[in-house]
């Protein structure tokens, strides 16, 4: 039996040949019958990521494996035994299983079900086999009682050409990488991958029974579409496998054959000793080369057309690894001792040797580049400088352009190198155009600057250009295109020339004063004045234009540039000055615009920026106010405008004062509330008085400072006001219930209209109804102030819950309103119940009534 590795299902394997398929709760899902009885069942672990359906492998004593699903279903086809299966087990990673039965042999399977080979033959039957958790270890249990523990070991087959690695993938597989782009392509083969070669856009796969063959469809370098082209269905046995466009060529010890795409042995190499190595340096189709290295410590070249090799090297050790230069000049051979040695081909000498190397590869892109590793570190030596190294851990099988690939045991890496050491190495030599090519392998955006500015300033401007235009700065290529008009195609410049060029090349680096130095040199000073203007370093710029100056040279600024300019304005700092405090203007900086501006007397340019600034530039505003004459009245009043604005006091009036307009310091001091400057301002000049009590008196006003409000409005001269502020106070207090209050307004509200009354230019007659009538307001005015003062107390009586009145001073009150409301004489229409309408409230129970009548009642006492 046999569980699912979620615990869901469960398979049963009968004596009588029927396969049960039950969940977790024993109901049976599915019924698989065969012939035979079933001995050994077991779940895959693992399902596949295409498939995810749990796959049961079932070893039946009719010498059959078969698969199965948890639906009953058969997966992938029957496989035909020529033994009893009695065990099956999988390893943890779900990719293989193992089987042992009645032909005494441990044999190891894919999940798909391809036989891969034998793992070992006992002398009994094999009842039991085991396979440990994450291990590749396998015990096996035979029938005359031993146990026996094999150790699987997985080999790495693979095959590289250039950018693009090819490998074995559980077995049965091959994965195609390119290196560079780090696409995947998977191919498969459904048997067991024996041998895998690489050469272009072929691929060749060694299966037990034959050789697959395939082309990639396009010509794009990039394209990983793979297509089988060609079956050579022969058994070959080999130790090496390599293809070129029409061949594949196998190497059984000393032996090398070569077979058609059709099977056909075309061609066959007998050579003196075991070869150790064997890689297709190219060359036209039908006519590719081959490098063979030797345990003899020779180095062949083959042609696939010829059938004599031709010995390139001699050496003493054997051959570990080898590799030529792009050029096919220089050759190196890595030995059993591990060193590198580095052979020029043409006169077959040593030109160096290097310790500590497991594997080498050359530069395919560069000539004098390789890279090789050892010792857990990677090295890469250019020409005949010392390498430079870093660690790594792997093997080195390829070097492309910046790109160094390294396997690292069945894992290959691809490993960006910037090319910085090499580079730096040949700028020293001042060897422009090897250290270009070496930029173009792949280095980083400050390299190629580097190489281009040390390039300019050696006058290498074609590099310089090429490398300008590589990292797309517009400016230095602007420069170039400068420096090449102004000198056209002149191969040699003259001393000033050379000094001028590194001037400008300075400056564009950023080291000002360096090329400030060298445009003197030069003689142009007016160039390195230009270039602190536009730096704003103005004093730097300043010492520029006397040194030219001094060397009789025209600075701008002067009065020649600017006929304009006069007296101070002539010299080359106020010119300066102007220039700066423009910069400044432009560039937003305003104050130091201004500031400027001031030192170089432009005084209404000055007030106008600090105006702009507003509260932050008052304090420069009234620096130049103290500056500026008294004549200057539009710009103090402009000043003054901005203070007042602002709401800056002291400002204002020291302005105000040096313009010397009392009426507006008047009128500041009233805006600013200071009333006592104001009065004794006024107490100088008399004339100016009536324009401020009325502002006075409403500023007391609105200071609740009512009193004082209305002895204003009479300084003022404005009763009209006084009377319409008393109304709407008596208005208030009345509505706010403040009625002792009320009483005092319409007291005093009765001695100002009396007060009031004006009978000038009126007739006797006409005189004696005006004061008739403002008598007879007097006087109802002030009943109403009597009316209201009494019934204060008896409010408060009724509302404030202490008191310190006595029941019979609040009943004289009330009896004093009833006769004084009761009274036929009193005219304005108000009674008791109108008094106390809205109150809230009734009178207390010692409130008596008096008795009496009355035009209408009041409220009757509990």
């Amino acid at each position: 039996m046999s569980w699912t590795n979620d615990g869901l299902h469960l398979a049963l394997g009968l004596f009588s040949g029927h396969v049960s398929i039950r969940d977790k709760f024993g109901m049976e899902k599915a019924d698989i019958v065969r012939q035979a009885p079933v001995w050994t069942l077991t779940w895959n672990p693992v399902p596949t990521k295409q498939d995810p359906t749990d796959v049961l492998v079932v070893g039946c004593w009719d010498q059959t494996l078969s698969f199965y699903k948890v639906s009953g279903q058969e997966y992938g086809r029957e496989h035909r035994l020529d033994f009893d299966p009695c065990s099956i087990d999988f390893f943890s990673n779900g990719d293989y299983f193992v089987l042992g039965g009645s032909n005494k042999k441990v044999q190891l399977w894919s999940r798909e079900g391809v036989f891969l080979g034998d793992l070992g033959e006992r002398e009994d039957w094999i009842w039991s086999v085991a396979v440990r958790p994450r291990q590749n270890n396998v015990v096996v249990g035979c029938n005359d009682g031993t146990v026996m523990m094999y150790q699987v070991v997985f080999s790495t087959v693979h095959g590289l050409y250039q950018d693009r690695y090819a490998y074995r993938d559980v077995m049965t597989d091959v994965i195609i990488q390119h290196l560079v782009t780090e696409q995947k392509v998977r191919i498969r083969c459904k048997d067991y991958v024996k041998k895998i070669a690489v050469y272009r856009d072929r691929l060749a796969v060694q299966l037990p029974d034959k050789v697959l063959i395939y082309e990639v469809s396009h010509d794009d370098p990039l394209d990983m579409h793979y297509k089988n082209i060609e079956k050579i269905k022969q058994k070959f046995v080999c130790s090496l496998l390599v293809v070129t466009t029409h061949h594949i060529i196998l190497c059984q010890e000393r032996k090398l054959q070569l077979y058609s795409f059709q099977g056909v042995l075309e061609r066959e190499w007998n050579l003196d000793a075991l070869i150790r190595y064997i890689k297709v340096i190219g060359g036209a189709a039908r006519r590719e080369g081959l490098l063979v290295g030797l345990k003899n410590g020779h180095v062949m070249k083959i042609f696939v057309d010829n059938s004599f090799p031709v010995t390139l090297i001699k050496q003493a050790t054997a051959v570990r690894c080898l590799d030529l230069s792009c050029r096919r000049k220089k050759l190196a051979v890595v030995d059993e001792t591990s060193n590198l040695l580095v052979y020029d081909l043409d006169t077959q000498s040593l030109l160096y040797q290097e310790p500590n190397a497991n594997s080498v590869a050359w530069n395919t892109e560069m000539e004098d580049m390789l890279a090789y590793s050892g010792s857990n570190m990677l090295c890469i030596k250019t020409g005949s400088f010392p390498p430079h190294m870093q660690k790594l851990q792997g093997f080195v099988v390829g070097f492309k352009g910046s790109k160094i690939f390294c396997l690292h045991y069945i894992s290959m890496q691809t490993i960006d190198v910037p090319q910085s050491a090499s580079l730096y190495r040949y700028i020293g030599e001042k060897d422009f155009d090897t250290a270009y090519k070496v930029a173009c392998l792949g280095v980083t955006e400050a390299d190629w600057r580097m190489l281009a500015l040390d390039a300019m300033q050696q006058h290498r401007f074609g590099i310089a250009r090429k490398a300008f235009i590589r990292i797309k700065d517009v400016r230095y290529i602007d420069l170039l295109n400068r420096i090449t008009q102004q000198y056209g195609k002149r191969q040699s410049l003259t001393h000033e020339e050379k000094e001028l060029v590194t001037a400008q090349v300075l400056a564009f680096q950023g080291k000002y004063a360096e090329a400030a130095q060298y445009f003197g040199r030069a003689k142009q000073h007016h160039m390195a004045v230009e270039m602190y203007t536009e730096l704003r370093k103005w004093e730097e710029a300043k010492h520029w234009a006397e040194q030219g100056q001094a060397a009789g040279a025209k600075a701008p600024g002067s009065a020649a540039a600017n006929p304009e300019v006069t007296g101070k304005e002539d010299s080359i700092a106020h010119g300066l000055i102007l220039k700066q405090a423009q910069s400044s203007e432009e560039d937003g900086d305003h104050r130091a615009a201004g500031e400027m501006y001031l030192t170089a007397g432009q005084h209404r340019k000055a007030v106008e920026i600090f105006i702009k600034l507003g509260s932050a530039g008052l304090e420069s505003l009234i620096e130049v106010v103290r500056q500026l004459p008294s004549s200057e009245t539009q710009l103090l009043n402009m000043a003054v405008k901005a203070f007042r604005k602002n709401q800056h006091y002291a400002f204002a009036k020291e302005a105000i004062i040096k313009v010397g307009d009392v009426s507006m310091l008047i009128s500041l001091h009233m805006e600013s509330h200071r009333w006592d400057e104001a009065f004794q301002l006024c107490q100088q000049h008399p004339q100016y008085s009536a324009q401020i009590y009325l502002p006075w008196a409403e500023w007391l006003a609105y200071q609740d400072r009512f009193d004082d409000a209305l002895d204003a409005y009479k300084k003022a001269k404005r009763p009209d006001l006084s009377l319409e502020m008393i109304e709407k106070l008596t208005h208030n207090a009345v509505v706010e219930k403040r009625y002792k209050d009320a009483a005092t307004y319409f007291w005093r509200l009765a001695t100002e209209m009396i007060s009031a009354v004006d009978l000038t230019g009126m007739g006797p007659e006409e005189a004696h109804q005006k004061q008739a009538q403002a008598i007879e307001n007097f006087w109802e005015l002030r009943r109403r102030a009597d009316v209201y003062y009494a019934y204060s107390y008896i409010h408060a009586y009724i509302q404030e819950p202490f008191t310190t009145l006595l029941p019979e001073n609040v009943f004289n009150c009330a009896l004093y309103l009833w006769n004084i409301l009761a009274s036929s004489g009193f005219s304005g229409g108000t009674s008791a119940s109108q008094l106390l309408k809205g109150e809230g409230v009734q009178m207390r129970e010692d409130v008596r009534q008096p008795s009496g009548g009355g035009s209408k009642p009041t409220p009757q006492a509990k």
